[in-house]
């Protein structure tokens, strides 16, 4: 059985490095940035005209090809409006080059296809009358856009 020496009291232990931690040395000093110059090479061009606009892209506004309660002039538009409006809507997006989930999975897809074709075709209105068209008057609006669709021939993209 081995017994372990026994530190008498009168001995120190061993003294160790006093010196401070590298990470602690300076810390009551405020730590002083070393700055080191840095070379550029590259050229700054400055813009001192910025390029204008070309204007809308259609000059002459236009109204839609059919009024919003003309669904009589289009019956095929308005019995598929009537009798399966989801459908059609899925009909229209992909016509529009859209995915045909758009409608069914992304809230606003049609206030938003309806925006696009107005943008894309010069007609009057807003995103806000488009919203407030579609929200109120929903399977008239859709089959306005149909309708306006088959008046410009739109194939999609």
């Amino acid at each position: 059985m081995s017994v372990a020496p026994v530190m008498d009291l009168k001995e120190q232990p061993p003294q160790y490095n006093q010196q401070p931690h590298p990470i602690q040395q300076g810390y009551d000093q405020p730590m002083q940035p070393q700055f080191q110059p840095v070379q550029h090479t590259s050229q700054t061009t400055v813009i001192v005209q910025q390029p204008q606009s070309t204007g809308p892209r259609f000059k002459n506004v236009r109204t839609w090809s059919s009024p919003l309660c003309g669904c009589f002039e289009d019956i095929t538009s308005c019995l598929l409006g009537w009798c399966c409006l989801p459908c059609y809507e899925c009909h229209l997006s992909m016509r529009m080059g859209e995915s045909c989930c758009v409608p069914i999975c992304v809230p606003g897809a049609m206030i938003a296809l309806r925006a696009k074709l107005r943008g894309e075709q010069g007609i009057q209105g807003s995103v806000c009358d488009d919203c407030v068209t579609q929200s109120c008057c929903g399977p008239c609006a859709t089959c306005q856009l149909a309708r306006e669709l088959n008046y410009i021939q739109y194939n999609g993209l």
